[in-house]
C-alpha cells in the first residue's frame, strides 16, 4: 500500500489559484443554465465547495500580507 503524502502549502501561488478558482466558478455558473438533473446537482455541489475555497484563499492571502508587513514572512 502506497503512502499518500500531502502537498506542501506553497503560498506563492495563492493569488493565481484564487483567480483560477473564480474563473472555474463563473464557468460552472454559466454551464448550469444548460444542465439538469444529476449534472446540475453535481455542478451546484462543486460550486458550493469552490465558494468556500474562494473565501478561504482570500482569508489566507490577507493573513500572509499581514505577516509580510509584520516581518514574519
Amino acid at each position: 500500500m502506497s503512502k499518500i503524502t500531502p502537498k506542501p502549502n506553497d503560498s506563492a501561488d495563492n493569488e493565481e489559484r484564487l483567480k483560477k478558482t473564480i474563473s472555474n466558478f463563473e464557468a460552472a455558473e454559466a454551464a448550469m443554465e444548460f444542465a439538469e438533473g444529476k449534472e446540475l446537482a453535481a455542478i451546484q455541489e462543486k460550486n458550493s465547495r469552490r465558494k468556500e475555497g474562494i473565501k478561504n484563499l482570500k482569508e489566507e492571502i490577507i493573513e500572509e500580507d499581514k505577516s509580510r508587513i509584520n516581518g514574519y514572512l
